[in-house]
């Protein structure tokens, strides 16, 4: 018997009993729109925590005195209060590093920042001019301070936009004195919109101001407490890494069996552990989800041992006039494949909604790619033969005789 005419007989049976089979199907549309719902949250969620942490410079070097280190009696000191870094180490990393595009020394404080009658708790963060570039951070408006600021320690000043609004509303900040810590700085730039970051901070709650006059009018520290570095490319994170270890080692004077005294962080390595963490969780997700797919298979096989019983006398009168049993075996093969795949088109459908509906309603970010839904029809191809072959064996090896007796 051809496929073509299997095919139509397939569509009919399915016809005759319309409701049973949407039923039967409707196991299968849950599985597969939990599948492609879950999967796309969890590239979402792993793509917008990329993008994130890409915003933050995605070829930042993160260098900061080690919290391994102990006084007398083994107390554990708090690495903001440790005086490991110096300028020296900047100058050496500047000098020697050929991995690295821009260095910077970073210190910062917690304060008030004041505007007339309005107040607001920020931080502010002495960097040198550098630290723009490392961080791709871009103005929005006014200048940004150059190394004279910094060599004279001048009290100018960029505000992010959280500030803006808190302590300028709509009032243009650009030349305007604010206080902090009742230090004056005057504005003479406004930082371009960040958002948060990947840990949910506020990444436009800051002042950026020359390190140099954090240090000396606000912090009175000789040293600094961070160094902020960017590598040439994201390809070369790993080579910068390595090489700034050993610039600082060699500047601290450390021998072969010390530990460091620094720990030297980069974005890609806080990019991998977060996508690690988000794809086990979407892999859990997804095995969730799949247990839909199980249950709607089973599903097909109840109903199709229940089609092959009713239609045993339909089996037994094929048989009769010539039908062979492998005709009976793709004929109600076919029907649980095409109950599985058009539960699966379904499925897509309602899964893609789904996904919209989560973006639209609840804001989280979700990322439905082709390789799920591509997975999802074939899983739904192998679930109709699995479920679908053993009703469908048992009905091509009924005996005609006893079929067409069967009442």
């Amino acid at each position: 018997m051809k496929l073509f005419n299997l095919i139509r007989i397939a569509l009919k049976a399915l016809q005759r009993n319309k409701l049973r089979a949407f039923l039967t199907m409707l196991g299968i549309i849950i599985g597969v729109a939990a599948v492609i719902a879950m999967v796309a949250i969890g590239q979402g969620s792993k793509q917008s925590i990329q993008d994130q942490l890409s915003s933050m410079g995605s070829n930042m070097i993160t260098i900061r005195p080690s919290s391994n280190q102990t006084v007398g009696g083994g107390a554990r000191l708090d690495a903001s209060g440790l005086q490991s870094l110096t300028l020296d180490d900047v100058k050496a990393i500047q000098k020697q590093a050929t991995y690295i595009t821009a260095v910077s020394p970073a210190v910062q404080s917690r304060g008030q920042a004041i505007n007339g009658a309005l107040n607001w708790p920020t931080t502010i963060q002495g960097v040198s001019p550098d630290y723009l570039t490392i961080r791709d951070w871009p103005l929005k408006d006014g200048i940004t301070f150059t190394q004279e600021h910094v060599n004279t320690a001048d009290k100018v000043c960029l505000i992010g936009q959280t500030v803006v609004e808190n302590i300028f509303g709509s009032e243009d900040p650009v030349g305007k004195i604010i206080r902090f810590n009742k230090i004056p700085f005057k504005v003479i730039g406004v930082l371009g919109e960040k958002g948060e970051n990947a840990f949910g901070q506020d990444q436009d709650d800051i002042i950026i101001a020359p390190y140099t006059t954090v240090q000396k009018r606000i912090l009175a520290i000789p040293y600094i407490q961070n160094i902020y570095a960017s590598a040439v490319d994201e390809n070369s994170s790993a080579q910068a890494t390595t090489e700034v270890t050993d610039i600082l080692r060699t500047s601290h004077k450390l021998k072969a069996t010390d530990e460091d005294d620094f720990m030297v962080r980069t974005q890609a390595e806080l990019i991998n552990t977060f996508s690690s963490t988000s794809q086990l969780l979407t892999v859990l997700l997804a095995a969730i989800a799949g247990i839909s797919l199980v249950v709607g298979g089973i599903g097909i096989m109840n109903i199709m041992y229940v089609s092959v019983t009713e239609r045993t006398k339909e089996i037994g009168l094929r048989m009769s006039i010539g039908a062979q049993g492998t005709d009976i075996l793709f004929q109600f093969l076919i029907e649980a494949i095409l109950i599985s795949i058009t539960g699966g088109i379904l499925g897509v459908i309602l899964g893609i909604t789904a996904s919209r509906l989560v973006t639209l309603f609840l804001s989280w970010p979700t990322l439905v790619s082709q390789s799920s839904i591509m997975l999802s029809f074939m899983v739904c191809a192998i679930t109709g033969v699995f479920f679908g072959y053993y009703p469908a064996q048992k009905a091509s090896r009924l005996d005609p005789i006893e079929a067409l007796r069967y009442e």
